[in-house]
């Protein structure tokens, strides 16, 4: 089941709309180190329900997030773009092996932020050490790496 929350009021059509809570997110403070800035844990994997989340999260001092640059294997079903509060966010799909399981923000002229995208269904022991690892300044490993840790780690938790 899908943990949303349903949104004041209802549309002018009567349809019933729904956001999902805030989102679980770490960042490094400052400029980080490494070649992450932090983590994301989405709650599912339908892009255009968690990325507002995601957004409306930020610092507004971070800049306004204009695009986002996903792997295309962890959402092969993300739609190119994505309405969010005032604007829409263009969404671009990525084969790199340097992207895979992070999420690139642009915005603007901030510049861009990475961050690690934690899979939904990763426990809250493993998650909450994503968390942490990738919004400490000093780290210095990538996403693919840090979540082969965890696995390897957290594997014997009753996932």
């Amino acid at each position: 089941m899908m943990d949303v929350t349903s949104a004041e009021g209802v549309s002018p059509d009567g349809a019933r709309t729904y956001r999902m809570p805030a989102a679980r997110l770490a960042l490094t403070p400052g400029a980080g180190q490494g070649p992450l800035d932090g983590a994301w844990w989405p709650r599912c994997d339908m892009l255009e329900l968690e990325l507002p989340a995601l957004v409306g999260s930020l610092d507004p001092g971070l800049g306004t997030v204009t695009r986002v640059t996903v792997d295309a294997v962890a959402w092969p079903d993300a739609p190119r773009e994505v309405t969010v509060p005032g604007r829409t966010i263009e969404v671009a799909l990525s084969a790199v092996d340097a992207e895979a399981h992070a999420i690139a923000l642009d915005c603007g002229t901030v510049g861009r932020r990475e961050l690690l995208v934690i899979p939904p269904s990763e426990s809250v022991a493993a998650a909450t050490w994503l968390l942490t690892t990738a919004a400490d300044p000093r780290n210095a490993l990538t996403a693919a790496h840090m979540l082969a840790l965890a696995e390897a780690g957290f594997e014997g938790d009753g996932r």
